[in-house]
């Protein structure tokens, strides 16, 4: 079902549906030979959700060959991305509480564990934001399998379109205190104008020294977007056989799309980036063929 105003979601359906693929993709990079990371949540997390096709990938018993070979759509060259994206932003937060920030805000929170595997230091607040059934379903979850958060976690249920500053202020958020912030995996999933409007409202909330770390995908204007709409297609074909039907093409947002890093230093941030495939050479992973519809995805950090 295509993207509506107001919509809203679980974890095994829509937008939500994608939060658990990332999930089982984390899944699979932590179980991989060498790991460059370790999510001991992801898997429990996957099952817990219900979503077979999802499940299988977790435990082995689906795999990427029953999947297809496309070297740009096949899921072990997307765990590998996944992999690459979550150390790029457990860096980024170990990074910054080096450097003294004590409040940490991850948007659009998903199956997200870092409150739970990543070493916080003493007085470090970590607020999630997500929708109220995404939110109450992994803190049960987790408190399910025993988990204890290990620092501060506040869980905000706010929708990213609704007024979700107020709901984070109330959740106890002082915006007179340096932040880390990141948008990881979610400007795909906003029109143009609602990126810009969050990173507006990013650095309104954000004091000096605060940082941002997000994941910006490119504008698709320039390139034929029913050829995209129709690899995206295959890849719900071929999911589709085996159990799970998501049509991706009606979850994101195509078409012209601000820069997210011009727009962070025209907003006063002091913004560095590097492209998907240099992220995957950092840690160790294979690189991406050059040859794709669209532009790698730029990972970006910023300092205000």
């Amino acid at each position: 079902m295509a993207r509506t105003d107001g919509d809203t979601w679980d974890l095994a359906s829509s937008v939500g549906a994608t939060a658990t693929m990332v999930a089982a993709a984390r899944a699979m990079a932590s179980a991989a030979p060498e790991p460059v990371i370790n999510d001991p949540f992801a898997a429990p997390l996957v099952r817990a959700v219900g979503v077979d096709f999802f499940t299988k990938l977790v435990d082995g018993t689906l795999t990427a060959a029953d999947l297809g070979d496309d070297p740009q759509l096949n899921i072990a060259h997307f765990a590998n991305g996944m992999a690459a994206r979550t150390r790029f932003f457990d860096d980024f937060f170990e990074e910054a509480v080096a450097s003294g920030v004590r409040q940490a805000v991850i948007l659009a929170a998903g199956l997200d564990s870092r409150a739970y595997r990543l070493q916080w230091p003493a007085g470090t607040v970590v607020f999630e934001i997500d929708q109220a059934e995404v939110i109450e379903f992994k803190s049960r979850t987790l408190t399910d399998l025993g988990a204890q958060p290990t620092t501060d976690r506040r869980a905000v249920a706010a929708d990213l379109r609704d007024d979700w500053v107020s709901a984070l202020r109330a959740a106890g958020f002082d915006p007179a205190a340096p932040t880390a912030w990141i948008a990881e995996g979610l400007f795909g999933y906003l029109p143009s104008e609602a990126q810009d409007r969050l990173l507006d409202q990013i650095t309104t909330n954000s004091a000096p020294g605060s940082r941002v770390a997000a994941e910006a995908v490119p504008g698709t204007g320039d390139i034929d977007q029913e050829a995209l709409t129709q690899r995206m297609k295959t890849v719900t074909d071929r999911w589709s056989s085996h159990g799970f039907d998501l049509d991706f093409s009606e979850l994101v947002y195509l078409g012209e799309r601000t820069d997210a890093g011009t727009h962070l230093t025209e907003l006063g941030w002091q913004t560095s980036s590097i492209p998907t495939n240099d992220l995957l050479e950092k840690y160790g992973l294979p690189r991406l063929e050059e040859s794709q519809p669209v532009a790698q995805a730029e990972y970006i950090t910023a300092v205000k």
